[in-house]
């Protein structure tokens, strides 16, 4: 009987692709662990794309800055225990309504703090628009978030694929 084999920072495998049909340039395939351990800390990388929206992987290490999106984003943990704190803003929306993408807050900003959220492999956590979050990996970890392309997106393809 097979077993299955959960990843993680500190122990994973780099996986392949069998072409069944097509060329190999028509499939791309990256491993969400490998990534992050190349990343710097809260660098939002995408691992998958589909029109707008992307998946990005993160590498949770220390605490991460601020961050906030006009749209609801998700995160689940693929690794670590990383905690997300959340600010309700007392001045009105961070970002404008039409912006897409995760935006980098500088500092902290003002408004009534709404708790946190603590996150194991296999967690999962909503991202609410308009709300101010941060990262803080008590064990250093993988996310992945899913949301819009933007200007924190960061893409890679030709480091992080096989093809």
């Amino acid at each position: 009987m097979q077993q299955t084999q959960l990843g993680s920072l500190d122990s994973y495998r780099k996986g392949s692709i069998e072409i069944i049909k097509g060329q190999a340039s028509h499939y791309v395939m990256s491993n969400v662990f490998e990534v992050a351990s190349h990343s710097a800390p809260y660098e939002k990388v995408v691992v998958g794309k589909n029109l707008k929206y992307v998946i990005e992987t993160l590498r949770a290490e220390g605490v991460s800055p601020w961050f906030t999106a006009s749209h609801d984003e998700f995160v689940v943990a693929l690794d670590g225990e990383i905690d997300v704190h959340f600010i309700k803003p007392s001045d009105g929306a961070l970002v404008n309504a039409d912006t897409e993408g995760t935006v980098k807050l500088e500092g902290e900003p003002s408004g009534q703090k709404m708790g946190f959220v603590r996150l194991r492999r296999g967690h999962q956590a909503l991202l609410p628009a308009g709300a101010a979050y941060r990262f803080e990996a008590r064990k250093t970890g993988v996310l992945l978030v899913q949301t819009i392309a933007g200007a924190e997106s960061v893409e890679k393809w030709a480091d992080i694929c096989i093809q």
